[in-house]
């Protein structure tokens, strides 16, 4: 492994998670409970940057695939979610009566934050050969983790206020993100394009030519299929997850914090573990123990009677969600070619942890027939498990030859 790489590597993931992790406990709130936004609505703006991204995403790495300059885009990328994010924060400070045009700068924050890791996970190829990438996936999984830990604990002496918190975590995050952007060193250089706008739009006109050619033949579409349904699955529990406690069991911010902490640091534990375990049987194996462990643990969750046996039931589970992610990069790292590298990320960003349809719009849909009550949270929760079968489903009976 590249040690210099690996350290810039994963301090970029602590510093985009810090700043995640605010927005999902804190904006999340506010927009929902303090703005009075529909959980159908807030949803559906994950629902929406994946549509926007589905058209953007993969014509920008094909053109990195062919021209090089993943950190040029990451750089970009990551000034676009902190532009976002920024501006989301100052709308609401003006006040519930502008929830709408800070819910649309969230919204904006949201797509450069999920395209910052097309060319990010990417990445890992510059980090460590296949032999160890379970490994560097899982360090790089620790420190997402460990920068979540980190951003609740920090802003958790402010937790009663649900703006100053993302004030605080957009300061930090902006310090920690610059050595990535400006000291990590790629194997290949970026060439100079006259018009890189204007060969970004012919890839985008050749984007329906290209997703055919790539969906019917690459080696890595299984896996991709998979983790459609397993991180809409993932993602929407963890959008969700303040609310829940909020609406199910009446807890304060403060308590929220406290679990989601403990959560995460199991989180940090499992991308690590799950690296070592990786590497020894093999990702997929090791994938598929993990989506088994995920189908168990729902339901408990969605059926757990008081907060104590709830919190009981989430802090392990914490090792099934760094476990999955470290896993899945790992995984497709192997199975994606070269020259369909940054391409083929660009379709788990898309479907990763970042970016989700199913999940959130059937979240939403559920309680927009139930009602954002108890019994309509429960049952939303439940079914998450539903997804988190069809995907261990596809990578146990979907097969594709690998071409090295």
């Amino acid at each position: 492994m590249k040690k210099k790489n690996l350290f810039l590597w994963s301090l970029y993931d602590f510093a985009n998670s810090l700043i995640y992790i605010n927005f999902i406990l804190y904006f999340a709130q506010w927009l929902v409970i303090d703005g009075g936004l529909s959980d159908f609505w807030y949803n559906a703006i994950f629902a929406i940057t994946t549509l926007m991204l589905l058209f953007s995403a993969p014509a920008l790495a094909a053109y990195t695939d062919r021209n090089g300059g993943r950190k040029f885009f990451l750089n970009f990328a990551t000034a676009g979610t902190f532009v976002g994010y920024t501006l989301a924060a100052v709308v609401a400070y003006m006040g519930v009566d502008y929830v709408i045009l800070a819910a649309l700068f969230f919204l904006v924050g949201q797509y450069f934050y999920q395209l910052s890791f097309v060319f990010y996970n990417s990445m890992l190829q510059e980090v460590a050969e296949p032999s160890h990438r379970s490994r560097a996936s899982g360090i790089g999984q620790f420190s997402n983790a460990l920068g979540q830990v980190s951003g609740i604990a920090m802003t958790l002496p402010f937790a009663d206020s649900r703006l100053l918190p993302l004030v605080i975590s957009i300061a930090v995050s902006i310090a920690l993100s610059l050595p990535m952007m400006f000291f990590f060193k790629e194997e290949r250089r970026r060439q100079k394009i006259a018009n890189w706008i204007k060969e970004v739009g012919k890839d985008t006109k050749d984007f329906a030519r290209r997703f055919k050619i790539f969906f019917a033949t690459s080696a890595a579409i299984p896996m991709l299929l998979a983790l459609f349904f397993f991180s809409d699955a993932l993602v929407t529990l963890s959008n969700n997850f303040a609310i829940v406690v909020e609406r199910v069991y009446g807890e304060s911010d403060t308590t929220k914090s406290l679990l989601l902490m403990a959560i995460l640091t199991m989180s940090a534990l499992g991308g690590l573990v799950s690296g070592f375990i990786g590497d020894k049987i093999g990702a997929l194996n090791t994938l598929k123990l993990i989506l088994i462990g995920w189908i168990v643990m729902i339901p408990l969750m969605a059926v757990a009677p008081t907060f104590k046996i709830f919190a009981i039931l989430s802090i392990p589970v914490g090792l099934l969600i760094g476990s999955a992610y470290a896993i899945a990069r790992a995984y497709l790292s192997t199975v994606l070619s070269k020259e369909e590298m940054t391409y083929g990320f660009s379709y788990y960003t898309l479907l990763e942890r970042f970016s989700t349809f199913v999940g959130p719009l059937s979240w939403g849909g559920i309680l927009l027939v139930i009602g954002p009550e108890e019994i309509g949270y429960r049952v939303a929760v439940g079914t998450m498990a539903l997804f988190m079968l069809i995907g261990l489903l596809i990578l146990h009976f979907y097969r594709r030859r690998i071409h090295i």
